[in-house]
């Protein structure tokens, strides 16, 4: 019946007689589906090839890719186009192989690199359910999109690769007939085996995190060991450490910025050999890639802020070596903890801020990168000011949040099954993740009624909880099945609150319109 309501669409707009060039006409913010019962067609994804018309549609709560032509044709994807009231249809389901196929035919539909692009804007999505809405977010504002962004944890906990994470991002980029470009990034990787599996996957940019390959102790090294570690490394190179950096001046935006011999030996142990892996790093992305990538460097997992003179040392040694990278992530002084708003002094953050904002600048033009960027809505319009824009925000965790809050508006006899699995889990997840919630001010979700609880996912200590929680509520057999299933009945409002609450990020950081 559904499969009839959806040619019935076709046949009566006459979508199998329009050119390309009349399908795009149809194609308008505000027109975003044909609907007929409980089935939609979604108007942005209406493209021709060879005859056939190709769209995505969703019958019930299923959606697919359909190619549809008015006689037999041979099967454009693996399968059969079979005769359906009166035309010739092939149902495609959002596979890894059907994506390929896809991205050949329609090249929009592949990532590349983006970080090139003045603003540039990470949107995780655990779920596979939210890139339209983060389209839709975006697509006012002068900023391009890394749709797929996922670590190895996040794939580990929700049991998806990194092939099934580019092809739901693909699938969406068509339905939402996006072709102005977007990113796919292999985000916090730490050895040469994930980076190798990624690419073979698709990815287009890679965060390299250092914390694994960093040497920590060397933080807390007095002088005593550090010049014992230090003479561990070749004369030829100490020598040139300490001409290059050890009492040498440097300004960045008014700012001077030195390091002392002891510092510079302190940042040749911390980061020696984690460059050292940047360069293994990067010759097997060139390897696979050429030149066709974005490298972020990432050092924010560590726990200290990172000094600018740590900055001034990682960028030069990096360039020293011939390392192209497009962005750096400081750990930046404050807390940027999971889904919450920055803690923090706000004058002291821009006072840092501003150092690195004109290191970045001077020191190769790359961009700063900023993690954990989800809800960091007091340092926006600092961050926005101070980068001139030129900068790339990774945002995940809120994704998941929105996802919930549909969940909490809609179902409520699973949110609550949610919340208090959520607590339970709360021990394990955050041996994973840096959060600091403080259990007595929990909201009491017995004593709440229906109508009140979203105001839960606006708690910034419950808000931690639930972030942390996704691994192991999706992994439940009791509530994750049951929650895709709401999120796909209940698509509409799930993507209008994930894209209202990306605007909010975009507005603050202070990005134009693109009109």
């Amino acid at each position: 019946m559904a499969e009839k309501q959806l040619l019935d669409i076709i046949l009566k707009q006459g979508l199998l007689e329009k050119t390309q060039r009349q399908l795009n006409a149809l194609k308008t913010p505000d027109n975003i589906c044909f609907k007929d019962g409980d089935t939609r067609l979604y108007m942005n994804s209406l493209y021709t090839y060879k005859q056939r018309l190709l769209c995505i549609a969703r019958l019930g709560v299923e959606k697919s890719l359909f190619v549809i032509s008015p006689r037999k044709h041979p099967g454009v994807f693996p399968g059969k186009a079979m005769p359906r009231h009166g035309l010739w249809a092939q149902r495609v389901a959002f596979t890894p192989e059907s994506c390929a196929i896809l991205q050949e035919l329609f090249p929009f539909t592949q990532p590349g690199p983006v970080l090139s692009l003045k603003t540039t804007f990470g949107c995780g999505d655990r779920l596979g359910l939210a890139t339209a809405a983060h389209i839709r977010a975006l697509r006012p504002f002068r900023a391009s999109p890394v749709l797929a962004q996922q670590s190895m944890r996040e794939l580990s906990l929700t049991h998806r690769t990194y092939e099934q994470v580019i092809a739901d991002a693909a699938f969406m980029v068509f339905q939402e007939g996006y072709e102005e470009g977007w990113g796919a990034d292999g985000d916090h990787l730490k050895n040469l085996k994930d980076i190798d599996g990624a690419l073979t996957a698709g990815v287009t940019m890679i965060t390299l995190d250092l914390s694994d390959s960093m040497n920590a102790s060397a933080w807390q090294q007095d002088q005593t060991a550090l010049t014992r570690s230090f003479a561990g490394l070749p004369a030829s190179e100490r020598k040139r450490l300490l001409s290059s950096y050890a009492g040498k001046p440097f300004t960045f935006g008014k700012q001077p910025v030195s390091l002392t011999p002891e510092e510079t030996m302190r940042c040749a142990i911390i980061y020696g050999k984690a460059i050292d892996f940047v360069v293994a790093a990067e010759k097997l992305i060139r390897k696979k890639r050429g030149k066709y990538f974005d490298l972020e460097v990432s050092i924010d997992e560590t726990a200290n802020p990172t000094p600018h003179a740590h900055h001034l040392f990682i960028a030069k040694e990096l360039r020293k070596r011939g390392v192209r990278f497009a962005s750096l992530a400081p750990r930046f002084v404050g807390e940027f903890q999971k889904g919450i708003d920055y803690i923090g002094d706000l004058a002291t953050f821009e006072r840092e801020f501003m150092v690195h904002a004109a290191m970045a600048k001077a020191l190769g033009g790359y961009k700063l990168s900023i993690h954990s960027g989800s809800d960091k809505f007091a340092v926006y319009p600092a961050i926005g000011k101070l980068t001139g824009l030129s900068v790339h925000v990774k945002t995940a965790g809120t994704n998941w949040l929105e996802a919930v809050r549909c969940i909490a508006e809609t179902h409520t006899r699973l949110y609550r099954k949610m919340h208090q699995g959520a607590l339970k889990a709360f021990a394990k997840a955050s041996k994973l993740y840096h959060v600091t919630p403080d259990f007595s001010r929990m909201p009491d979700i017995a004593a709440m009624g229906n109508a009140d609880l979203t105001q839960c996912l606006d708690q910034t200590d419950f808000r931690q909880v639930m972030h942390i929680a996704y691994g192991a509520l999706l992994s439940s057999r009791g509530i994750g099945a049951e929650f895709f299933k709401t999120l796909r009945e209940n698509e509409a409002h799930h993507y209008g609150l994930v894209e209202k609450h990306i605007r909010k990020h975009l507005k603050l950081l202070g990005v134009p319109s693109a009109r």
